[in-house]
């Protein structure tokens, strides 16, 4: 199988916040920007995957309008950006330095923020991954986050494994409007 993997436009934030699940808007122009550019890449006819987001959604319905023979966008929350609880729309540079060197050190189990953890997300993403494979699908797209896509990534390496470390995670992920398509 083919996954199309998506990542939203720049959010309308200042630079600097932790956003995660927070529900915030993706920059207008930068998502149209987006999608003029990834429509024409995604396969015809292929099955859309949207977060739960709006962020996402404002991309999936900026390609879908410019692609209609594309499937009629499938919600899943499963798809959303990891929840960093009570950091959320906080600066990154006042969550306390402790904070962030306990989650490293605890990287597969520490709820951030107190919300969830990097393996809880891996094990909501490796779900959605087995419903997608059930369907048969030689391609789909999926329009989601950048922590949703280091979590296919790391599923792609380490199948169900349980992640150890931080070093295991993925450093990369596409830019805000960028995709990355692996063959799973």
């Amino acid at each position: 199988m083919k996954l199309w993997l998506l990542r939203h436009a720049r959010v309308d934030l200042a630079p600097g916040l932790c956003y995660g699940a927070s529900d915030v808007p993706a920059h207008a122009d930068l998502t149209r920007s987006a999608a003029e550019t990834l429509a024409p890449l995604i396969p015809q006819g292929a099955p859309l995957w949207v977060s739960g987001l709006g962020r996402a959604r404002q991309l999936a319905e900026a390609i879908r309008l410019l692609r209609p023979d594309l499937e009629p966008l499938h919600t899943d929350a499963r798809l959303n950006e990891m929840d960093f609880g009570r950091w959320e729309l906080q600066r990154w540079d006042v969550i306390p330095r402790h904070a962030f060197d306990t989650w490293m050190a605890e990287f597969a189990h520490h709820r951030f923020g107190g919300a969830e953890s990097t393996q809880q997300v891996i094990d909501r993403v490796f779900a959605a991954l087995s419903d997608l494979r059930q369907t048969g699908r030689p391609e789909a797209v999926w329009v989601t986050h950048a922590g949703v896509i280091r979590a296919v990534q790391y599923l792609a390496v380490h199948g169900a494994r349980p992640i150890q470390n931080a070093s295991e995670w993925p450093a990369d992920a596409p830019d805000p409007g960028g995709h990355l398509c692996l063959k799973l």
